[in-house]
């Protein structure tokens, strides 16, 4: 019942409204505010603050400074094997496997189309067949986004959406999830192909930020805006490529044939750098 009712608020409640609150307050920097929203959240999501660069709430500029925290330099061992797909994100797996007919899988009974997840018609035509895996971030988790392969940056789509919640209650009640969603779809040249990183945003989840561009979203005034980088981006494997303050959801999505992926199920928690799948031999 709670579940249902949570479901049914997430349809009426307005949701860019309540991201826009909660992101005036993420912004603060009134020191008695602030600190209490951190020591609040550190508390209720036990959060492990003795792996970060700053681990005391004063020293954070606002909530979202803290959010977007930076780790300790040795926090995460980045696996060195470069045959070997990182995860790119701390999370959990909320599904992985195949795309099917253009279709991606979602939760159990539920899929969605993997067009409308990347707006790019031409470019799910070239990844159908391939492989995709649906990281979903907690609040607790380290909320920095880094890079799983080596990659030169293609295009970068920002497609406006809804902005329901993530977690695993509404992504089995709510058709089509994360292509409803306002997403950043991230396009990368690599050795394995072309690649996918789509960041999906969530209910309060006040911005999704790249480190070639800054902010990409909130935007509000436009239904859909295709950029192109003004010089060559090119990251590698272990770098950071954006980050969420506040959410989200990472779906990885290859071309047919270029990975296979490790022995993993819906629930199995990934860290940064950890192994999940293997790239073909080129």
């Amino acid at each position: 019942m709670i579940t249902k009712l949570f479901i049914i608020l997430q349809y009426l409640l307005p949701q860019h409204l309540l991201s826009r609150l909660v992101g005036f307050l993420a912004t603060t920097e009134w020191s008695p505010l602030k600190n209490f929203l951190i020591e609040r959240f550190i508390h209720a999501f036990k959060v492990e603050m003795n792996e970060c660069e700053r681990t005391e709430a004063r020293e954070f500029v606002n909530f979202n400074d803290f959010f977007t925290r930076s780790l300790k330099p040795d926090a995460r061992v980045i696996n060195d094997d470069r045959a070997l797909c990182i995860s790119p994100v701390d999370g959990a797996v909320s599904q992985i496997g195949r795309t099917d007919n253009g279709r991606v899988l979602q939760a159990k009974g539920q899929d969605y189309s993997l067009a409308d997840l990347l707006a790019d018609d031409d470019l799910a035509a070239r990844l159908q067949g391939g492989e995709f895996t649906t990281l979903y971030l907690s609040p607790k988790d380290y909320h920095r986004i880094h890079m799983p392969f080596d990659g030169t940056l293609k295009k970068m789509i920002h497609v406006p959406g809804a902005l329901f919640s993530v977690n695993n209650a509404t992504a089995d009640a709510v058709p089509g999830l994360f292509a409803r969603n306002e997403r950043v779809v991230c396009v990368f040249d690599t050795e394995h192909g072309e690649i996918a990183m789509v960041l999906v945003g969530a209910m309060i989840v006040a911005s999704i930020s790249t480190v070639w561009h800054g902010q990409v979203s909130p935007v509000r005034d436009i239904q859909r805006w295709d950029y192109q980088a003004p010089a060559p981006v090119s990251l590698k494997r272990g770098d950071e490529m954006g980050r969420f303050a506040l959410g989200s959801t990472v779906i990885l999505c290859t071309q047919p044939g270029a990975l296979k992926w490790d022995d993993l199920a819906h629930g199995d928690p990934v860290r940064l750098g950890q192994a999940i799948g293997q790239w073909a031999q080129q």
